[in-house]
């Protein structure tokens, strides 16, 4: 909790304000289908590491902020999830547990801190061409995924940053504990 804690004192002295946004990504994850765990080689060790990044990190954040945005009387909170909640096409099985964990987390802190002006949503992306992440998957898997999305290609990190710009903005200042799929259109519900 120090390194969160001198996270945001140092965010408060960089900007000079008190913290009201907050984008919370945190992934040490890397997609491989290859190398994934399988539900016969998955490890306890290893859910509870992807809930630490996913879960515990957002609620270590969140408590880290809420007073400068109880005390603003306004607050927004992002976290980015995942399209493989709704549609798991490869079972990453402690990757996709966490981030339906974080869902429904995120989901609680929009009904307790609505009252402070504190909206909390998810920008759940898809598959993204290309990151850290992503970068052992088959040309031939974002082929596949293209063709099946509504849009016929794979979406972008810039994609995905301006539906965290959006919950963000004044925009969405009446929009909280929804998730928004980014994905071209894979997922639809």
């Amino acid at each position: 909790t120090k390194d969160v804690e001198d996270l945001v004192r140092a965010a408060r002295e960089r900007f000079g304000m008190p913290v009201t946004t907050l984008v919370i990504n945190a992934v040490d994850y890397a997609f491989d289908p290859e190398k994934r765990p399988t539900v016969e080689t998955l490890e306890w060790p290893g859910l509870v590491r992807q809930f630490s990044l996913a879960v515990l990190q957002t609620y270590l954040l969140v408590r880290a902020v809420l007073p400068d945005m109880r005390e603003a009387g306004f607050g927004r909170i992002v976290a980015v999830g995942t399209n493989l909640v709704h549609d798991p096409v490869v079972s990453y099985h402690d990757y996709i547990a966490a981030k339906g964990a974080l869902l429904a987390f995120v989901r609680s802190l929009a009904r307790d801190l609505g009252l402070y002006g504190i909206t909390a949503n998810v920008v759940s992306p898809g598959l993204i061409h290309i990151t850290d992440a992503s970068r052992h998957i088959p040309e031939e898997v974002f082929r596949r995924v293209a063709e099946a999305s509504a849009l016929r290609r794979v979406v972008t990190p810039e994609e995905v940053a301006d539906a965290v710009l959006f919950f963000a903005s004044p925009w969405a200042r009446a929009i909280t504990g929804q998730e928004l799929v980014v994905d071209g259109g894979l997922v639809m519900h």
